[in-house]
């Protein structure tokens, strides 16, 4: 009998997590937290600036953008972005293939903003031609929401030909890029938009607790009086920074502290071109060992992003996807179930503190584990 590889383990002793954020952390990302600083203090100060600028740099934002940090999960900052640079009086149009922006429609309907859905299914990238064709008829939409990478399927939405649709009708551009932002290039100048959300727990590889909104400045001095929420008003936020350096009300300062460690880690390793790089190493290392034991990716290659990955749950009725999923995290592996409704499937994500060992290791696993398991197909029902 072979024995069983050594379980995986991060730099910390703890399974690595194979999903799209909160992610597997480095040591020194985790170990910056153990100090306690004081929220009004010089020393913080001087972080939560730096963070600040560093952020709106990687977004190639330095001229004419500021970026804006907000206390909460990434969806804080999805929220305070739409109510606050949508006015009462706006209407936006939400493209949407996936769940995240069904919740951005969930959120203006919340805030009362308008808005109009153009949607196509989750492995189905935008319809360009009927986006056009909308904001041609529809002269009171005022602004374009558009997300980078729907981790409900993992697919890359082209975001700089929506852009392009939008600027050219004079709509502004609203995106969230929380699962791409520093794994994948998007400049802020090229792309024209008048915010993009993310958040630390993503591709800068820190802890949860912040979300962060890199803002172009003028249309933020517009955007006064709009928020429908104290807490969520990035105008707000961005005055009182500016003129203190501090955050309004208590700042999450060991997720800043972390997130600073971060994104030094983040410089070293070459910024978003070295990040995206292993990223999509892991990425093709997990869908070539994927496919050599018969599963199928629900996207081609030219639709997937290097976050996270979907696969077609098997037809074999020897594979239980609860087993499957406890066998992997006992081998120190933690995948995410689907969440799609076009297909059965299961997800498994190629970002965080992860090497190319660790994708051999997850697929070396996977096959351990089909075997244990008496499953001898892999494929889905459509593709018998």
């Amino acid at each position: 009998m072979t024995a069983r590889a050594p379980k995986a383990v991060s730099e910390t002793g703890d399974a690595l997590l194979l999903t799209p954020g909160p992610l597997t952390t480095s040591r020194a990302v985790k170990q910056v937290m153990v100090h306690d600083w004081g929220s009004r203090d010089a020393d913080f100060i001087r972080i939560n600036k730096a963070v600040r600028e560093r952020i709106t740099e990687i977004a190639g934002g330095q001229d004419g953008y500021v970026t804006v940090p907000l206390q909460g999960s990434g969806t804080f900052a999805v929220e305070a972005m739409l109510t606050t640079f949508v006015p009462r009086s706006g209407k936006v149009l939400l493209v949407v293939n996936g769940a995240y922006g069904h919740r951005a429609a969930k959120i203006c309907a919340i805030a009362g903003r308008a808005y109009v859905v153009q949607e196509t299914a989750e492995d189905t990238p935008p319809d360009l031609a009927k986006l056009e064709a909308t904001l041609k008829a529809d002269k009171s939409i005022t602004h374009v929401f558009v997300v980078h990478c729907e981790t409900t399927s993992g697919i890359l939405n082209p975001i700089s030909s929506v852009a392009e649709i939008a600027k050219r009708h004079g709509k502004r551009i609203l995106v969230d890029s929380m699962s791409a932002f520093g794994a994948l290039p998007i400049d802020a100048k090229q792309l024209g938009y008048d915010a993009l959300a993310a958040s630390s727990n993503k591709c800068l590889e820190s802890i949860p607790g912040m979300g962060f909104i890199i803002c172009r400045i003028a249309a933020l001095e517009e955007a006064k009086g709009n928020a429908t929420t104290l807490v969520l008003d990035l105008h707000d936020q961005w005055q009182a920074m500016e003129k203190t350096g501090q955050w309004r009300f208590t700042p999450p300062i060991h997720v800043i502290v972390s997130l600073h460690q971060a994104i030094e880690e983040f410089l070293a390793e070459g910024g978003v071109a070295g990040r995206g790089k292993r990223y999509a190493d892991n990425c093709r290392i997990l869908i070539d060992g994927m496919k050599a034991l018969g599963f199928k990716p629900l996207l081609s290659d030219n639709l997937q992003a290097p976050i996270i990955v979907t696969f077609h749950m098997p037809t074999d009725p020897a594979f239980k996807f609860q087993e499957f999923y406890d066998r992997l995290k006992d081998r120190g592996y933690v995948i995410y179930p689907g969440k799609l409704t076009v297909a059965d499937s299961f997800r498994i994500g190629c970002i965080g503190r992860l090497s190319a060992d660790n994708m051999r290791g997850a697929v070396a696993a996977v096959r351990e584990i089909l075997k244990e398991m008496g499953v001898t197909r892999c494929a889905p029902a459509q593709a018998a």
